[in-house]
């Protein structure tokens, strides 16, 4: 059973979820979550605006959901403090994820918890109160996103914003049982986030399932003029895993940080992958391992104090030991040395696109255990340190990583894995872990065209492997306007001709599939004579790019149009 509280009522008008979030929130003794809440009338008077705006026809696809964002993420009128009081000014704007939440119809309800400056991977770092896990006040939430994961957790929203560097946006997910999507770097621009890791910070998301982690993800990713590290998605794109796919598994030398329960959990989730129709590979990540700990213990950690390591000098009074222990420290790497570490993360990095080409994903455990707060203050830095072992290298190699919760628990808590891929790869990561909990898998919206197939092209046809080959993400059968013929064209392979005759023509079955732009081109080029791509018109008035042949082997193939579709004129 899962440890999330149930959502509020998604269906219900926006401003009777913000009164009952409020309501939530009154009954939950967990201040130390939240580090500014906006006023509920506040919000309320967004919710009607969301309504009013409903009522005018506008295309809300994001209306009345409920978000938390982490306390480094720039909210209008808020001061974004990283959770250290002396730091925070009230923000002119919303960063720019935030802003695109909300023109989509979502709600802010305030700023959340974190270990100071998103310095920690255990939610106890920060002036404001140790973040208790949402379902054992004993032990840690998780960080630095900690406030994040347990508003989510608790019920109180539907998303939450995290920011990862190091694993934040993943470990509390794992911790809680939830889905925490942390994408390509530059996906989701950083403009109005404070940074950690300048180069390697990420926004990511919390949700209790991926779909609407996926709906928010989807709505905040695009390039962006104030980031300069924001990044589009590549003409050549995967737009979707392979119809069965085989992930990367980690060998047992390389699993000793786990808890013996962890381990286990991991196995089990291992073994029940087959049933869920994925295929498995061993291989060898001592290498991504080792580079996690540059993060670190290497020269990397100068961006640390490149971000706000000025500030710490002052030495305001709300600082953590711990996190200006660390921050301080990371003055004293020399340039030599950070060169050094780059070039070393760049062979890394070719290591893992080698291990990552003939595999859909890498599944890993999110963390290695789920430890109590009184051990972590008794440890602050050995744990910390531990619980970061599958996730810190992640963004050091450009990496993209899903955190879903496990096939198994972990003695009966709750339990995470990753799916981890090479950058933009981030829909292939979505479609194995859709799979792996058992959900409908969700469109992340990259780019591409959408194309209609309607003979040897369709799924169990022998050029079906062309769309495979290429990783078209399936979008469902259709079926034409009623404006077209199909003919038999007798040839070999046998395939139809998709004819348009405007009057006098009926719907034709077929299947529509998103294709990266750069890979149309060369399904274009791969069709044999007298096929080609062009303008078709769906039942549902939609124009999309589909199959179309010569006049001339149109008129000598022979009618089929009364069967519907080529797979019933097969099947005949």
């Amino acid at each position: 059973m899962s440890v999330v509280a149930d959502r509020i009522d998604p269906t219900l008008p926006p401003s009777q979820r913000v009164a009952l979030a409020y309501k939530r929130l009154g009954e939950e003794d967990r201040p130390e979550v939240w580090i500014d809440l906006r006023p509920e009338g506040e919000v309320l008077d967004d919710a009607h605006a969301v309504e009013q705006r409903l009522a005018d026809g506008a295309d809300l696809p994001l209306a009345g959901l409920l978000v938390a964002v982490k306390g480094n993420i720039d909210v209008v009128g808020l001061p974004t403090t990283a959770a250290c009081p002396e730091f925070g000014v009230v923000a002119e704007k919303s960063a720019t994820a935030v802003r695109r939440l909300v023109d989509a119809g979502a709600l802010v309800l305030g700023t959340t918890n974190l270990d100071q400056f998103a310095t920690g991977l255990v939610g106890t770092r920060s002036p404001h109160g140790a973040v208790r896990c949402a379902w054992d006040p004993e032990r840690v939430s998780g960080g630095s996103s900690a406030g994040s994961a347990v508003a989510v957790a608790l019920g109180v929203v539907d998303v939450a914003l995290g920011t990862d560097t190091a694993g934040s946006g993943r470990v509390p997910a794992a911790l809680h049982d939830l889905v925490g999507i942390k994408a390509t770097l530059g996906l989701v621009p950083t403009a109005g986030v404070v940074p950690a890791c300048v180069d390697y910070d990420a926004v990511t998301v919390f949700a209790a399932d991926l779909a609407t982690a996926a709906a928010a993800m989807r709505t905040m990713i695009g390039p962006d003029d104030e980031d300069p590290r924001s990044r589009s998605w590549p003409a050549a794109v995967r737009l979707a895993a392979a119809p069965r796919p085989r992930v990367a598994v980690p060998r047992a030398d390389d699993l000793t940080a786990l808890s013996p329960e962890f381990a286990a959990a991991f196995a089990a989730t291992v073994d029940g992958l087959a049933d869920r129709g994925i295929d498995t590979v061993t291989v060898d990540v001592s290498a991504l391992l080792d580079a996690a700990t540059l993060l670190y213990d290497g020269a990397m950690v100068a961006q640390r104090y490149a971000a706000v390591g000025a500030f710490l000098e002052t030495a305001p009074a709300s600082t953590d030991p711990t996190v200006a222990a660390i921050v301080r420290g990371a003055k004293a790497p020399a340039a030599h040395e950070y060169v050094a570490d780059l070039d070393r993360l760049t062979r890394v990095r070719a290591l893992a696109v080698r291990m990552l080409a003939d595999v859909d994903a890498l599944l890993l455990p999110t963390t290695t255990e789920h430890p109590t707060i009184a051990a972590v203050q008794a440890e602050p830095v050995a744990i910390n340190r531990r619980m970061g072992t599958f996730t810190n290298f992640c963004n050091l190699l450009d990496l993209a990583a899903v955190a879903v919760p496990g096939v198994a628990t972990a003695a009966g808590d709750p339990f995470g894995v990753m799916l981890v891929t090479d950058r933009f790869d981030d829909q292939v990561a979505v479609d194995v872990a859709a799979r792996l909990v058992g959900e409908p898998s969700p469109d992340l919206g990259a780019d591409g065209v959408d194309v209609l197939v309607v003979g040897a092209h369709l799924a169990g046809f022998p050029a079906h492997g062309q769309l495979v080959e290429r990783r078209a993400r399936f979008l469902g059968e259709v079926r034409t306007s009623t404006a077209y013929r199909l003919r038999d064209l007798h040839t070999e392979p046998p395939k139809p001709g998709l004819v348009r005759v405007g009057d006098g023509g009926a719907e034709i079955a077929g299947e529509l599939y998103r294709l990266a732009p750069a890979h149309l081109g060369t399904f274009l080029a791969a069709l044999p004579s007298p096929m080609g791509l062009g303008p078709v018109e769906l039942s549902d008035g939609r124009w999309v790019t589909g199959f179309t042949c010569s006049q001339e082997a149109a008129d000598a193939g022979t009618d089929i149009t009364e069967y519907g579709g080529w797979r019933a004129y097969r099947a005949r």
